[in-house]
This record gives structure tokens, sequence and C-alpha cells, in this order.
């Protein structure tokens, strides 16, 4: 269970409460731990007005954890308000199947709480009330990652839609973005992930990236939880060189244009990794990885660039993955145009 979304590239955040502790400004490109958590304790009710008594209308997203719902929300005082007014929040209720005591969750979510930075979606709130446990987030409008790279969905005919690919110049930039969210993760609030995949990684306004996660609801600590994560995207033991692998997955999604498993593909094709590991090895055929939606529309030298750096986050061997700080000097360099 994750606590973290990857958000925006620099957008600045709503204005906190008075009541509540500064959010640094977006300017700062680097995270930084908070003296104190910056979250408020919500009351269940004010959550439940918040979002029309959880109307299925205002459902954003489904999963294991729980449901998702969209909600409003004063963005001074943070109190709920009339539907399509103030602040959009997401309001994430929890499943609450083997979560740990509350004590132990409360005390993990308000760590969480004190860890900034412009990369990882804003956590505004929790609740914890009578068996409920909620978790309030800043809205990202365009949705998660997958969506996009997802772009004609010919399976669930009544959701249908198409949405205008990815470019490449943005794919990188939301790979760079997720990158320093993760590195931020790793190197200085010594988190380990754990289920990074393209679903998590959020979309602003203006298309640009952010990192979420939601509390654990396993009896252990996320911080060194087992691997519960998404099949497709992990290998190996949970170290912070399983979310490197895991964002290789990502990046090669995003080179691609495909999905990390695609049931509705041949048995050989529906392994993402699996499918592309002979090509990527190979000079003649790595073009066929390619998301050919793209065009042609990028500078060769670039995109081969991000093809190696994905085989090296997918190496089976750890020794062999680079750390995700050096992984965010790599896509810099590509995003500059130096490769």
């Amino acid at each position: 269970m994750n606590i973290f979304y990857f958000c925006g590239l620099g957008d600045n955040p709503k204005t906190p409460s008075k009541s509540h502790t500064k959010v640094p400004s977006n300017h700062q490109t680097k995270g930084k731990i908070l003296d104190s958590p910056n979250l408020k304790n919500f009351c269940f009710s004010e959550l439940k007005e918040a979002t029309k008594n959880f109307s299925p209308g205002n459902v954003l997203g489904k999963g294991g954890f729980g449901c998702v719902f969209k909600g409003w929300i004063d963005e001074n005082s943070l109190n709920a308000v009339m539907p399509e007014t103030g602040m959009t929040i997401a309001v994430k209720v929890l499943d609450q199947t083997g979560c740990q005591g509350q004590q132990e969750w409360l005390a993990e979510i308000k760590y969480l709480g004190q860890l900034y930075h412009p990369n990882v979606v804003k956590l505004i709130g929790y609740c914890l009330e009578d068996g409920h446990r909620l978790l309030v987030y800043e809205f990202m409008p365009n949705g998660s990652l997958d969506k996009h790279l997802i772009r004609l969905n010919l399976f669930e005919a009544e959701d249908s839609y198409y949405i205008q690919p990815l470019s490449w110049n943005l794919r990188m930039k939301v790979a760079l973005g997720a990158a320093k969210g993760l590195a931020f993760l790793h190197d200085e609030a010594q988190v380990i992930y754990r289920d990074f995949k393209a679903s998590n990684i959020l979309l602003d306004s203006a298309l640009r990236f952010g990192l979420a996660k939601d509390g654990p609801t396993d009896d252990k600590s996320h911080l060194t939880a087992s691997i519960l994560g998404t099949n497709g995207y992990f290998l190996s033991h949970l170290t912070t060189k399983s979310d490197v692998y895991s964002f290789g997955v990502v990046l090669l999604e995003l080179v691609s244009g495909r999905p990390a498993i695609d049931e509705y593909r041949t048995s050989t094709e529906q392994n993402l990794v699996e499918w592309a590991r002979p090509y990527l090895s190979s000079k003649r055929k790595i073009f066929q990885v390619f998301d050919p939606c793209l065009e042609g529309k990028y500078a060769l030298s670039g995109a081969l660039k991000a093809a190696k750096l994905a085989v090296q986050c997918l190496s089976t061997e750890l020794i062999m993955r680079p750390s995700m700080k050096e992984v965010v000097k790599e896509l810099e360099q590509i995003a500059l145009g130096k490769h």
C-alpha cells in the first residue's frame, strides 16, 4: 500500500491555512523534511460532506486499497464546501483488511506528512475515526500516466476515450520528475516506495508529473515491508534497487507506449519486459521498441540513451542497477539534449 503519488513539475501548491505548517515554494527543486507534519485531522462527517456522501458519481478510481472520491474543501479553512467550489481534493477510503494498529498507522502517516518534494503529490490530511481510515490529497486533474499511455480503451466501451499521445519531450519530463521523487524518498527520507508503477504517477493541469502513496495496510511498516507490488513491476528482494527495477519498467512503458502487462496481446507479448529484452539487446532491432505513435518525432540519440537506461534499471543483478540519483543525472542529460 502506498502513500506517495508523484506529481507536477512546477505548479505552486495551494496556500495552506495559517494554522498549518508552511509548505516550501515549488521554486525549490529539492525536497525537505518539515519540522512537523503539514496535515489536517479531518472528521469523517467532513469528508462525507465534501464528497457528497461518497457519491458514486464522484468516484475517481478503485483498487485493492479501496476507493478514491473527488471532493471539495475551502482552501484556507480546509472545511467542506459545496460541490464544484473551493479546492478540489481526492479522498482515498482505505480498505481495513489486515490494517496495522491505529497508533502505528497514525505515526507513519504523520512522518510521511513531514516529507515535502515538488514531485510528490501533497498529502493534505487524514481521518482515523470509528474504524475508518481515509487520506486526503491534492487533486491531479489529468489522472494517472497509465491512462495516457493506453490511449484507446477498446475493451470497456462505456469508458472508451481517446487521448492525444504524449510527446517524447513530455515523456522524458515525466520520467525525470518521477526519478527525482524516488531519489528524494531513497536518499533523504529513507523510504522504499515498494509499488512504483504508471498508475501511481499523476499528471496536473499542465500535464506535469506527480507521485503518490497511501498508508500501509499490511501488518508491517511499508518502510520495511515485504514485496506486495503489482505484477510486471517487480523482481528480487525489496530494496531501493527494487524501486529502480520498477522505474525501469515505467521508463520502458514511456518509450514503448505499452503497459507493463497487456492481457489482450499474445502470450509472448503480454509481459512488456520479457517481450522487449531481445530487441533492447540488439542495435538492429531496438527501434521496434519505440512507440510508433511518436512517428519518429524524437532525437534518436536521446531515445537510444533512454532505452539503454531502462536496460540498466531492469538488470537482473542488483549491483548493475543504478541508484535513482544516478538515474536523475542521466535523464537530465537526455532532457537537455546532451547525448
